[in-house]
């Protein structure tokens, strides 16, 4: 099965599974079904970096879709991967973005 996903102003708004048969034409064969503007991508990252879903971005420039930013300090680097401002140490860590800080998760 093939997946494209459907952009509308640069954003992802939904992504469908279109049988084999219709791959090779799958961007014509959904906007003839569905309108709108149609990009092939890959359940398993092999297409456009990896899968979309619903808010995801577009970035035709270097053709790669972009996971939504997880916190306003966080900056997008060469690969399209979100990264936060200090690296995440190493244990178990959540990112506190008032402070934008790394707290370390302690199980009682």
């Amino acid at each position: 099965m093939a997946h494209f996903a459907e952009i509308s102003n640069g954003v992802v708004q939904r992504v469908i599974v279109v049988h084999d048969n219709d791959e090779a034409n799958g961007v014509e064969f959904c906007h003839n079904l569905l309108g709108g503007e149609w990009l092939q991508c890959s359940y398993n990252n092999r297409i456009r970096k990896q899968f979309p879903s619903t808010s995801y971005t577009y970035d035709a420039v270097n053709d790669v879709f972009v996971k939504p930013r997880p916190y306003g300090s966080w900056t997008l680097d060469a690969n399209h991967d979100w990264q936060p401002p200090t690296p995440k140490p190493e244990g178990d860590y959540v990112w506190f973005e008032p402070n934008r800080v790394w707290i370390e998760i302690v199980e009682p």
